[in-house]
């Protein structure tokens, strides 16, 4: 189990938010945590502890220079989301991105869109590819969910959509959207499906508060799946120390 880190902008700063208050209409965003500190300070400490395949997500516009100044300061340590398609994945590749990470794009009226992603495919290759599977509850099952997590997908995930989407991509990031920024525990019954579908590098992202979900996460995944932590972190406003953390990840 590694622990993958997480740079999230938000109006060019680095912000750590509840995901699913992005496009509420008429109500605003909630911020947990507005750092003072630029993209390329976190970037700098991720490459320093030896944290490799953390992900720096654009949430909205007005988040390039941002992005870029995190990937410039560790070339190749970080993956890119938000707003990806096969027009501009190449550009943030060659400006220090390891991986481009697709949601909305592939995911068209509910569905999948094979034509684009073979174009991203083409564009990229599979090796260079996250497939973002994140998702929300309905009748008991996980569906993945689009427009910043604002719009149910006909796609439920299952073991057959996971061994499906393993085909097109190097791995899988997938957030429990309803737990995502709230610091209120993990989604133990996704994290136990996932580690039985899943044979690809697999980050799951949502609501780890402490040591103690961390451990329960540890034994519920089988060491199988990594972990992103945003909110809970002391670096990010949280009481969760973020060396206490690196250092169970590099030990476990």
């Amino acid at each position: 189990m590694d622990f993958r880190p997480c740079i999230d902008l938000h109006q060019g700063k680095v912000k750590q938010i509840v995901g699913d208050t992005l496009n509420e209409v008429g109500k605003p965003v909630v911020e947990n945590y507005i750092s003072t500190y630029k993209s390329n300070h976190y970037a700098e400490m991720f490459q320093r502890d030896g944290l490799k395949g953390g992900h720096v997500i654009m949430l909205g516009d007005g988040n390039q220079e941002a992005a870029l100044e995190a990937l410039n300061a560790y070339p190749n340590g970080l993956q890119i989301g938000g707003g990806m398609n096969a027009d501009n994945a190449s550009f943030y590749l060659e400006n220090g991105a390891s991986h481009v990470i697709v949601t909305s794009y592939i995911f068209q009226n509910g569905e999948l869109n094979k034509e684009r992603l073979e174009k991203l495919l083409d564009t990229i290759g599979k090796d260079k590819l996250v497939i973002d599977l994140s998702c929300k509850q309905k009748d008991g099952k996980w569906f993945v969910v689009t427009d910043k997590w604002t719009k149910f997908s006909q796609i439920e995930i299952n073991q057959e959509t996971i061994r499906e989407f393993e085909q097109y991509c190097d791995e899988f990031l997938i957030h429990a959207a309803d737990v995502e920024g709230k610091r209120s525990g993990f989604e133990a019954n996704l994290v136990e499906k996932l580690a039985d579908w899943v044979s690809i590098p697999t980050t799951y992202a949502g609501g780890i508060r402490s040591m103690e979900d961390l451990d329960h996460f540890r034994e519920l995944s089988k060491g199988k799946l990594d972990i992103t932590i945003g909110s809970a972190l002391d670096i990010f406003g949280g009481e969760l120390s973020y060396q206490e953390v690196v250092a169970y990840c590099h030990h476990k």
